[in-house]
């Protein structure tokens, strides 16, 4: 339910498709029912909801996206057998692990490969299809951080919840919790001791 997925469920239902989007946030969910008026359908996130709608999908569009951290897996490998023969998988999240337990990264050149005769795609930077529009998208979000930085310094990370949350490490030190976690390591947040 998030951009990704709101931004393929967009799509697919402007292609005529019936469309599902599964997400853990109720607030969102309800976002995504008034925003799309009933041309998609929502479900809470569960083990048996991801299951139903794998399992009845021609086509599974997997955007999961945990800041920080590797994307959980969520259609496993067993999962595979339920699914209709041809169906496609496509791993937006490959760039994070991947969010399908099969999911390896492919690349444009070679875009696909099957398993238990499902289909998946798993480019990894799928925005390099695209390489002028998708670099000017990056510039026009970015280039404002990039001017605080300049004129502010480390000051500006201190002064900017985006820039504060958008940084991992400094000085040796895990500064973003999601990350910790997933390393096994310790987390210091900005600001426990850190000085520019």
């Amino acid at each position: 339910g998030g951009v990704v997925g709101m931004q393929a469920a967009r799509m697919a239902a402007g292609l005529g498709a019936e469309v599902t989007v599964i997400d853990r946030s109720i607030p969102r969910l309800r976002e995504l029912d008034d925003l799309f008026a009933g041309r998609v359908r929502t479900r809470f996130s569960t083990i048996e909801s991801v299951e139903d709608e794998v399992f009845a999908a021609d086509v599974v569009i997997g955007a999961v996206l945990v800041p920080g951290a590797s994307a959980p897996k969520l259609v496993t490998r067993a999962m595979l057998k339920s699914m209709r023969p041809g169906a496609v998988l496509v791993d937006v999240a490959i760039d994070q692990g991947g969010c399908f337990e099969t999911s390896h990264p492919t690349t444009h050149s070679d875009p696909t490969y099957e398993v238990d005769g499902v289909v998946h795609y798993c480019v990894a930077n799928m925005p390099g299809a695209v390489p002028v529009t998708s670099s000017q998208a990056l510039n026009n979000a970015t280039l404002p951080f990039g001017l605080m930085l300049a004129s502010k310094g480390f000051a500006a990370v201190l002064e900017n919840p985006h820039l504060r949350n958008g940084l991992n490490v400094h000085r040796g030190r895990i500064t973003n919790k999601a990350v910790a976690e997933s390393l096994g390591l310790e987390f210091a947040p900005v600001g426990s001791g850190l000085a520019a």
